[in-house]
């Protein structure tokens, strides 16, 4: 159905950073295809020899992955490009918004945090955190008792007191976690799902800031 779709198409936006791995089939289907990757130009943190391609949840990242599209409907379409780069600048006027009000919430102070999703990988890089545990977490996962022990002896010996995790995946772990330790676990919006309106990540970050900032009120 999506390679029909593709069919009716001028531009093709995809994300990059290895999410779709469908991209030769297409290309061998459409080769005229203009296909675009926000990710142009962007450098993505690594994981496990892969690159985590979740940059939108660092506002910078995802400012320049804005851009990135309005130079591309620029260039296909140039009678245009003026439009594009106007409502392109107004839109990261509203991230840039985003991005002060995490500048202001940052410290001095290093804290550990342990997270249960790559996606916070980003978060914690933007805010200057030290990630000392990523436990990945979604449908396919399958934690061992041992695994679980490690994270519990990580989260104490590095005194961890904010963990952050996706409600759907992770609510039972962070229970977990919880109990065990001294630790408070935050659900924080990973951004992949939505209602696609047109405001859809400015509230949906917005949110995930207002918690954060609850989270470091109540360290």
């Amino acid at each position: 159905q999506d390679m029909k779709l593709l069919s009716k198409a001028d531009i093709f936006i995809i994300n990059g950073g290895g999410i779709e791995t469908f991209l030769a089939e297409v290309g061998k289907v459409y080769p005229n295809l203009e296909i675009s990757e926000t990710t142009k130009g962007l450098e993505l943190q690594k994981e496990e020899g892969s690159e985590n391609a979740h940059q939108w949840m660092d506002t910078r990242l995802y400012t320049q992955m804005v851009k990135n599209i309005a130079d591309t409907l620029s260039r296909v379409d140039k009678k245009n490009a003026s439009i594009y780069q106007e409502n392109a600048n107004i839109y990261c006027k509203k991230i840039e918004n985003l991005t002060n009000q995490i500048d202001t919430l940052k410290t001095e102070f290093k804290n550990n945090v342990v997270i249960f999703h790559e996606a916070y990988a980003y978060i914690a890089e933007q805010f200057g955190w030290n990630v000392v545990y990523c436990l990945n977490l979604d449908e396919e996962r399958q934690v061992s008792a041992g695994e679980i022990a490690d994270m519990l002896a990580i989260i104490t010996k590095n005194q961890v007191s904010m963990i952050f995790a996706e409600e759907l995946y992770g609510k039972d772990m962070g229970e977990t976690v919880e109990k065990e330790t001294d630790s408070k676990v935050y659900y924080l919006d990973t951004l992949v799902r939505g209602n696609y309106e047109t405001d859809s990540y400015l509230t949906a970050m917005q949110k995930n800031i207002d918690i954060i900032k609850q989270a470091l009120e109540e360290m």
